[in-house]
């Protein structure tokens, strides 16, 4: 003869996450462990773990309710499916999940006794306190890289920019109004002083007139006494 029984769990997880988890094929297989086809529309047929399980979606509720036939492989052609009826209420803790299931074949006792514990209540447990766990730890502290300074750019042709060509190198200034670089002077302390030509000795007495200037000379004294006669 079927029998009914209702069990509980607390779950760290709201309503809706829940009852999206179990709806959704991923979702129901990862919480679980095992593989699973699942829909959010009723009337839709579902499996879950490794298709151990079958059944279809009978009435859904967002957040507050999930009603499903449900039947194993081992159930008898004979059997009929049972019914579990999932009902989410929130709670500070999380979720407090109810499960009720309904028309159970008398010789299937394990599923009250501890198969829904172990196979649903457990994993899904572990299942989100993993994601609030993700969730709630705080990534580690990183330093910014230090990024090394950029070298300024050099300014363009006729930018105002400081010249570096034109840079007057330090010395004196020689005659030509340039600066003599330090290799310049040493090169000219290197160098022996060069002798100055001598000069030559001027003779002694009346210098020798140039030729043609004493006759010049005796023409400009005839030309006086020339005047002074006609006067």
């Amino acid at each position: 003869m079927p029998y009914t029984f209702t069990l509980t769990a607390t779950i760290p997880a709201s309503p809706v996450e829940i009852f999206e988890a179990w709806l959704d094929s991923i979702g129901h297989s990862e919480m679980t462990g095992g593989e699973a086809t699942m829909s959010d529309e009723v009337g839709a047929e579902v499996t879950a773990w490794d298709g151990y399980i079958s059944g279809r979606n009978l009435e859904l509720v967002p957040g507050e309710r999930i009603v499903q036939s449900w039947r194993t492989s081992e159930f008898a052609d004979e059997d009929q499916d049972s019914i579990i009826t999932v009902v989410l209420q929130e709670v500070d803790e999380g979720t407090l999940l109810t499960l009720e299931h309904r028309n159970v074949p008398d010789a299937h006792r394990s599923y009250e006794e501890g198969g829904w514990q172990s196979n649903y209540f457990d994993p899904m447990v572990a299942y989100f306190s993993e994601i609030k766990g993700d969730i709630a730890e705080p990534a580690p502290h990183q330093t910014p890289a230090t990024s090394a300074p950029k070298k300024p750019a050099k300014p363009p042709a006729g930018s105002g920019g400081k010249k570096t060509a034109g840079k007057k190198t330090a010395g004196k200034k020689s005659a030509g109004g340039t600066r003599r670089t330090a290799s310049a002077r040493a090169a000219k302390r290197a160098a022996p002083p060069e002798k100055a030509a001598p000069k030559k000795k001027q003779a002694k007495g009346k210098a020798k007139a140039p030729a043609g200037a004493g006759r010049t000379r005796a023409k400009s004294t005839a030309r006086r006494t020339a005047r002074g006669k006609t006067r």
